[in-house]
């Protein structure tokens, strides 16, 4: 097998999008948490070309010609072709496919292109002011519904998150697949569950596992990552192991007040997402009242 046709492990769920009408074949790879996107298929309701296959070649060629690497990074995977049978096909991530879009010369694209531009516009202001991250997050929360005292500690989060990482880097703690350890260390510890695990739970996929908790498991995370920063100050780990077994030690923590709440109350914090709905609901329509 290529490189090219290498396996992909996808999970049991796949889909086909729907986009101006016409089918786009995609499928989720629940390992790295990816959807992949048919090219082919996305081609055809961008250009409407007859022959989007041949579309593909040609531009594949073009982009190779140009020393675009999108073209170099995308595979193949097996998806159902019109006569049912499961056959290869280049297919893209989100990442690559924005990429792909922005080399399609057609009107149908131009919308995600001026989407794109204004995306990218956002995020440099953003650097030159962090403060209009923290404003359009308060935006995008209270257009979803969520009550102001959610919101309020869900920012919360955000502070108490930065303080944790700001001490993996003075750690020497890389970011990516380290940081990724070390929280499903502290979530494990605490939920019982890796962060895959938690997000299967709760029935996400890309979605933030954070921005679908209830106060409660916001406020349970929030003490075992700050008691895991107040932990690795005093102890001054260097590296990951060290800071693998300080990250379950602060997990424990949040856990043993996790199983006192069980105790105390007979309901576990931790919920599916038919209870977090409910719970995220009851406190909006609170407010309300």
């Amino acid at each position: 097998m290529t490189e090219k046709e290498k396996k992909i492990p996808i999970g049991s769920e796949t889909a086909i999008k729907i986009f101006d009408q016409k089918n786009i074949r995609t499928a989720w790879d629940s390992e790295n948490e990816k959807w992949y996107f048919s090219i082919i298929d996305v081609l055809a309701v961008l250009t409407e070309s007859k022959n989007p296959t041949a579309y593909w070649r040609k531009l594949k060629q073009r982009l190779k010609t140009e020393g675009n690497q999108t073209v170099t990074n995308c595979h193949g995977l097996k998806m159902s072709a019109p006569d049912g049978k499961m056959r290869m096909t280049d297919v893209a991530d989100t990442e690559q496919l924005f990429r792909l879009i922005q080399s399609v010369p057609s009107p149908k694209a131009e919308p995600f292109k001026i989407w794109l531009a204004k995306v990218g516009k956002e995020r440099v202001d953003e650097i030159a002011d962090p403060e209009l991250t923290i404003d359009r997050a308060l935006q995008t929360y209270r257009r979803k519904g969520y009550s102001e005292k959610w919101i309020n500690q869900r920012l919360k989060t955000i502070e108490i998150r930065k303080e944790l990482t700001d001490e993996w880097d003075r750690a020497g703690i890389e970011k990516g697949t380290d940081y990724a350890i070390l929280t499903d260390e502290i979530t494990k510890a605490w939920s019982g569950m890796t962060t895959k695990e938690y997000k299967q739970l709760k029935e996400l996929r890309k979605e933030s596992l954070r921005d679908n908790m209830t106060n409660l498991e916001l406020v349970l995370n929030m003490l075992a990552e700050a008691t895991t920063t107040e932990i690795s100050k005093s102890e001054n780990p260097s590296g990951l192991s060290d800071s693998q077994k300080i990250a379950n030690r602060g997990g424990k923590v949040a856990g043993t007040a996790r199983k006192e709440i069980i105790k105390q109350t007979g309901k576990d914090p931790v919920t599916s997402k038919k209870d977090t709905e409910q719970q995220l609901s009851n406190a909006e329509n609170a407010e309300i009242n």
